[in-house]
């Protein structure tokens, strides 16, 4: 028995000591990083490890967004793919310790007399027996090449590319209830320069037809006060049904049923976030998908270790603990004590290329991730190149229709003082009014891209806030992966 037990030290010291493994370790990639943007930025701050939404300063925003991190459906399950993949690590690693079980085992039995050749009429026959068993087996790979810690490696990896695709879904979760909010309360104001165009009409229709009654202008135009008038009423129930559909949306993203949702600030008010800060490198370390990608890569390089360990000899320990009797009674005796203690080698010799199909699958999936790596870092560097475009270019816009507003505003004013003192006529006035809605249904667009291009940036930017945005929603942490049993 001592020897026995020194036969399993000096074994488990030999898979402790083994350093080395099979297959080639992971070195990471050299990044292509950009040497400047095609626009700088003078005044930005580091604002994308904070709460950047709070920044506009609506509180309901601040709420809806809460509700949807508690809620959102698609953050629940990927949230319960990490538990899943935490398990699927746990299961990995136990590969690596002795796998021990413990079995009870009762049979009843008789032995053919003719077997032994015993005449079952002068002796009776052999008696039935009772065999009763109690004991506990124990099978432990020795991972001398590694295969084993590889495959450790590359659950370890799968878990931490689900928990960054967890935070990917956090960011854009965030990035969505912030846009579509945006997006209604620019609906919001749409209706409401629609109604008031539209009353600006009537009160002109009811003009236009009293002067005609009076004799003092022609049907003509009332019936052009009407068609304009009609045709900004016909706008409204697109407008009412797509309010209808954003809410809705946003019901979805909260993990709600359909229905309305409570405004805070109007577009107006709302407080335009300061763009943020970053360093192209900064940008490989802060966005999730990167960290996702990368994450694959590690298990796919770690893959093909286990793929070519499967060339090596399979070295199994063995052993069996516990007593035996055919007297049930006396099965805790020490006389019904047994032992053994064994290893078993397992080398291929032929598989008909199975093996090497396997390895050359692996490393054609390693090929893969690093080109799904390399092109995530060339679509994150074009996502925040475009987010910086986007902000500068959204801006010039926004300013240049806010002037544009402003003119034809004056220019409707003009006409409009002109046509009561006579001195022009009334389809002036309607192009003037038609270009003023107009005008400011464009800066209502504007000032919404303004708003969706800074929040695209930080969605770009990712940041250190997704940490702390895990913490308000209700998904448990994934539990640790248990040793026993």
């Amino acid at each position: 028995m001592r020897a026995s037990l020194v036969f399993f030290l000096m074994a488990g010291l030999l898979a402790a000591g083994c350093s080395w493994k099979v297959g080639p370790d992971y070195e990471p990639l050299p990044k292509a990083v950009p040497a400047k943007w095609r626009f700088g930025v003078k005044e930005v701050k580091d604002v994308t490890n904070t709460a950047w939404w709070e920044q506009l300063g609506d509180r309901r925003l601040d709420a809806l967004i809460e509700r949807a991190l508690r809620g959102n459906l698609d953050l629940q399950v990927a949230a319960a793919r990490v538990d899943q993949f935490m398990g699927l690590y746990g299961s990995a690693r136990s590969i690596l310790f002795p796998q021990i079980y413990g079995q009870a085992a009762y049979r009843r039995q008789q032995i053919s007399a003719g077997q032994f050749g015993v005449d079952p009429a002068l002796f009776g026959g052999i008696p039935d027996t009772n065999i009763g068993q109690l004991a506990a087996t124990m099978e432990w790979e020795i991972d001398v090449w590694g295969k084993l810690r590889r495959t450790k490696e590359a659950a370890r990896a799968d878990l931490l590319a689900q928990e960054a695709f967890e935070q990917g879904v956090i960011l854009t979760l965030v990035s969505q209830v912030a846009q579509t909010y945006i997006v209604l309360r620019e609906l919001d104001k749409n209706r409401d320069i629609t109604l008031e165009i539209m009353g600006i009409l009537r009160e002109q229709l009811r003009i236009a037809e009293a002067r005609f009654r009076e004799g003092f202008t022609s049907q003509l135009e009332v019936e052009q006060v009407r068609s304009e008038l009609e045709r900004r009423s016909a706008n409204l129930p697109l407008v009412e049904q797509t309010i209808a559909e954003t809410e809705h949306a946003l019901k979805v993203l909260l993990g709600e049923n359909p229905g309305t949702i409570i405004r805070g600030l109007t577009l107006d008010e709302l407080k335009m976030p300061a763009v943020p800060a970053g360093l192209p490198s900064d940008l490989l370390g802060r966005r999730p998908d990167i960290r996702q990608a990368e994450q694959a890569l590690i298990a796919a390089n770690a893959r093909i270790g286990v793929a070519r360990g499967l060339f090596f000899p399979r070295i199994f320990l063995t052993g069996d603990i516990g007593q035996v009797s055919q007297d049930l009674g006396n099965i805790m005796s020490p006389n019904a004590n047994f032992w053994t203690v064994g290893s078993n080698a397992l080398l291929p010799i032929f598989t008909a290329g199975r093996l090497a199909g396997e390895v050359q699958a692996a490393e054609a999936v390693q090929r893969q991730t690093v080109a799904a790596y390399r092109q995530a870092i060339i679509n994150a560097f074009r996502e925040f190149e475009n987010a910086l475009v986007d902000s500068r270019k959204a801006k010039e816009r926004r300013d240049h229709q806010s002037q544009r507003v402003a003119s034809v505003d004056q220019y409707y004013r003009l006409a409009k003082l002109r046509y009561d003192e006579g001195y022009t006529d009334f389809i002036t006035v309607l192009d003037s009014l038609r270009q003023l809605y107009e005008a400011q249904i464009d800066l209502l667009f504007a000032q919404r891209e303004t708003f969706v291009a800074t929040i695209q940036l930080y969605r770009a930017m990712g940041g250190g806030w997704i940490v702390k945005a895990r913490g308000k929603t209700y998904n448990p942490r994934p539990a640790e992966a248990q040793i026993v049993p």
